[in-house]
């Protein structure tokens, strides 16, 4: 995947790790005294400062915000600054079992991920309830209160249809019913880097990949009985006994075909497990056959919502492949680019294949807009569920 060029705040104390919001630091000088003019042109500058480092701590940010007023003429408004950052009252969130915890911007961030819109965005509602309840000197919320102001102003800030997307989403989340994410897609598709994400934004702790299962099976199937699982999915047809001399494409399907049964019995393990702990699940591989897909969906009582990853244009492609090669072997990288044709006949095969099964293929060329689209084919999917 391409490296994010967003600079990101971590609060260690609220475990939180989100953009950083010109606006909000604006916001935040002109409280301490400065002109918006002036506060616009020092968080630009500040922003400017760190836009190669990727991420900054709170703290770090705040003392570095500190010390530019101080060297450049405000030395009144950075105590004022500095005043209002550290001695800011902190926000709690009670529990329906009686418990409470402080309110933290980024998880309640993470918690609207499924509402498909752009962080920033669901950064601002979450700092609007914060500033909201602070202000106004009440510094306790329940839970219950909570899920109503993020259904008020979702519906304020983006419509009634995120509002009822949120809604869906939190009633889903009381259901106890898992849910499963399927991510499938040939080598250099994202799978891997985009099954992380999602686990990370939507809270769930239990992953999968099929090529760890496949390393599993081959241990228990020795390759003398079961050669095509001791391949790549595209270079399993060399192991079967009729095969044409010259590459064709339709051997090469066959090969991928063969694995992928002899792959989707640990996959099926794997859920039938899943839904018995009711809990959920992300699984991600080039096994993920459409039509393995399709039979999960339909019976399975999880929620099940799959998605073919591919990159539709064959330069791109390359690329990625030539990319991977920074965090595998730079062999196995150069064997994948030899062996590019096949690959490429093989997510032709799989495009067709989802589009029999009615996957959704999503076209992954940037990381937030494949995210954004997998939250709204789960919005979509909660919503046949809830009909």
């Amino acid at each position: 995947m391409e490296k994010s060029d967003k600079l990101h705040i971590v609060n260690k104390v609220e475990g939180s790790n989100v953009p950083f919001l010109r606006g909000i630091l604006t916001r935040s000088l002109q409280n301490a005294g400065i002109p918006f003019e002036q506060s616009y042109k020092i968080a630009s500058a500040i922003r400017r400062q760190f836009s190669d480092q990727g991420e900054i701590s709170n703290v770090e940010l705040q003392k570095t915000v500190h010390k530019y007023l101080h060297k450049h003429g405000f030395a009144e408004q950075a105590e004022a600054y500095l005043k209002q950052s550290i001695e800011l009252p902190t926000l709690r969130v009670l529990t329906r079992d009686g418990t409470d915890a402080p309110f933290s911007k980024g998880q309640l961030a993470d918690s609207l991920e499924v509402c498909a819109l752009p962080r920033e965005d669901l950064y601002q509602i979450a700092s609007a309830i914060e500033t909201e309840y602070v202000t106004s000197n009440r510094l306790e919320i329940t839970t219950k209160d909570l899920t109503q102001r993020v259904y008020e102003l979702l519906e304020l800030y983006a419509g009634k249809h995120y509002s009822d997307v949120y809604r869906r989403w939190v009633a889903f989340s009381h259901t106890g019913k898992p849910l499963i994410i399927l991510v499938g897609g040939t080598n250099g598709s994202g799978k891997s880097s985009i099954g992380s994400e999602l686990a990370h934004r939507l809270d769930i702790v239990r992953t999968q990949s099929t090529d760890m299962l496949r390393e599993v099976m081959r241990l228990l199937a020795p390759e003398r009985l079961v050669p095509t699982l001791h391949t790549s999915s595209f270079e399993a047809y060399l192991q079967m006994p009729t095969v044409s001399q010259t590459y064709r494409a339709e051997d090469m399907i066959q090969g991928y075909l063969t694995q992928s049964r002899q792959v989707a019995v640990g996959v099926e393990g794997v859920i039938n497990r899943t839904c018995n702990e009711q809990v959920s699940l992300i699984i991600e591989g080039v096994h993920l056959h459409p039509q393995l897909m399709h039979r999960i969906k339909e019976t399975t009582d999880a929620v099940v919502v799959p998605v073919l990853l591919a990159v539709l244009k064959p330069k791109r492609l390359r690329k990625r492949l030539i990319g991977r090669g920074q965090v595998i072997s730079s062999r196995r990288s150069e064997r994948y680019l030899n062996s590019f044709e096949k690959i490429w006949d093989l997510q032709t095969y799989l495009i067709s294949q989802a589009d029999e099964h009615d996957i959704p293929i999503i076209a992954n060329e940037n990381e937030d807009d494949t995210i954004r689209e997998i939250m709204q084919t789960l919005a979509a999917q909660l919503d046949t569920e809830t009909r």
